[in-house]
Order: structure tokens, then C-alpha cells, then sequence
């Protein structure tokens, strides 16, 4: 139970915005009564900090308990069996069982070392957690404008560009694609996303120290940063407008045989 003065530190105007039925919430407790089975809550001595890291928990809680689910569904065993077996002895060693699940992507027997789990149950387990927790890599991009009105400037914007993707690592691999000139893209894919932030960022300053050498520029026009689904799609649609545009203007400037003859 919340009491009114509970909710919130400022004035109350609306009870509805502050707080919906069927939302989760973070609280703490004030006060447990056993004998009438209250439970006194807060939200309002509840700081951002607090939210943050107890709605990480709750996140992480959620995801090893539909792994755990899962196997004992596959394995025809009793959930809170397979929480006494493997479960809470994670939770007692590594203070949560999803970072022990994390560790057992890579490290399967030191984890599962001193558990009393069968072959199988420990096979199944493994496979669910790989399926569920394995980190997906990360798409980073930056949009940039590279010039160079010098002799060479083809030459030299393209060694440049060669010189900005060499800046890739045996992990993490750089691209840079052309929009249309003088727009240029580049993109990498990062587990971590501000070490692939990182990288980008030393590969435009790579890039424009090639280009100024031979008195060109480069403009920043996007900043290294994680996109989504819907700014690659966004992303595809202007290159194929772009490809549309230079198809129409290559067909205009073909000319007629024989109208060259009548000149």
C-alpha cells in the first residue's frame, strides 16, 4: 500500500499520471506488518539512481528466469528445483545468475563447476543462454564530406578513405561507402559501442589528416553514433535516389546519331 503522501515530493494534481494501474513501479518498503499482512510502500524517497538500477535488475531477473523456465519446461523438471540446483547457487557466488550466464558463454565449466546438474540439463541450459545472452554487435556510423580540388584529387580523396578504413582492428572492421559526392558514410559494428564510437572517430581524424595534406577538407556531417534499423532504411532509400538521379542525368546527355550529322 502507498500512501498519498508517499507518492510523489511536489504537489499532487494528478494521481493518474503519477501512477497507473498495471505499471511496473520502483518502491521501496517503509513498513511490514505480519499480522495484518500490510506492506507500507514509498515512490516518492525513491531517487532516479535507484530506479536505474533497480529496473537493471529487474531486466536481468526477467531474462534468467525465462531461461530457467525454459529448460524445465524442456527437461520436464520443477522450475523451483532447477532454481534450488542452479539458480540461487549462482545467485549466492556471482550475486546475480545473469552475470554468472554471461560468464558461461565463454567459460561453461567454471560455472557449472560444484553443480548438481545432469549432462543434459547442463547442455540444454548452455544453449538457451548462448541463444539469449550472446551480445549482438552494434552498427555505428558517421556521415562525412571529403574535397579535393587539387590535381590529384580523385587520388587523393580515395587514399585517404583507404588510409581512414585502415584504421579498422582484427575485431572491428571499417567501411566507408559513397552517397554521392562529396558525401561519404562509414560504418563499423562494435560489441562495445564506445569502443566502435571511439574507433570511428580516430579513423575521421585519419581521414582528414590524409585530405588536408593535399588541400582538401572534411566535414563532419553526422558524428559517430549507433543507428537503427530505420536509419539504415533511411540511409538505402537516399542511395537509390541518388542512383536514380545520376541514371537519368548519364540518359539525358546521350544524344542521337544521327542529329550529331545534321550539325
Amino acid at each position: 500500500m502507498i500512501l498519498l503522501s508517499e507518492l510523489s515530493r511536489r504537489r499532487i494534481r494528478s494521481i493518474q499520471k503519477l501512477i497507473r494501474v498495471g505499471r511496473n513501479e520502483v518502491v521501496v518498503v517503509l513498513r511490514v506488518d505480519k499480522d495484518k499482512g500490510y506492506i507500507d510502500l514509498s515512490k516518492r524517497r525513491v531517487s532516479p539512481e535507484d530506479v536505474a538500477k533497480a529496473e537493471e535488475k529487474f531486466n536481468k531477473s526477467k531474462a534468467v528466469h525465462s531461461i530457467m523456465r525454459h529448460v524445465a519446461e524442456k527437461q520436464n523438471l520443477v522450475l523451483e528445483d532447477l532454481y534450488q540446483k542452479i539458480g540461487w547457487p549462482l545467485y549466492k557466488k556471482y550475486g546475480h545468475a545473469y552475470e554468472a550466464f554471461k560468464l558461461a558463454i565463454t567459460e561453461p565449466e567454471k560455472v557449472f563447476e560444484g553443480l548438481e546438474i545432469t549432462p543434459e540439463i547442463s547442455e540444454e541450459l548452455l544453449n538457451n543462454i548462448k541463444r539469449r545472452l550472446t551480445p549482438q554487435p552494434i552498427k555505428i556510423r558517421a556521415d562525412i564530406e571529403v574535397t579535393c580540388f587539387g590535381y590529384d584529387g580523385i587520388d587523393a580523396i580515395k587514399s585517404a578513405l583507404k588510409a581512414g578504413e585502415a584504421c579498422e582492428t582484427g575485431d572491428i572492421q571499417i567501411k566507408v561507402k559513397l552517397v554521392a559526392p562529396p558525401l561519404y558514410v562509414m560504418i563499423t559494428n562494435a560489441l562495445d559501442k564506445n569502443m566502435g564510437i571511439e574507433l570511428l572517430g580516430k579513423a575521421i581524424e585519419t581521414v582528414r589528416d590524409g585530405i588536408e595534406k593535399s588541400g582538401g577538407t572534411l566535414t563532419v556531417k553526422m558524428k559517430p553514433r549507433a543507428v537503427s534499423e530505420t536509419d539504415d532504411l533511411e540511409l538505402a532509400a537516399l542511395m537509390a535516389r541518388v542512383e536514380k538521379e545520376n541514371a537519368e542525368v548519364s540518359g539525358d546527355e546521350d544524344t542521337d546519331p544521327e542529329a550529331d550529322e545534321v550539325e
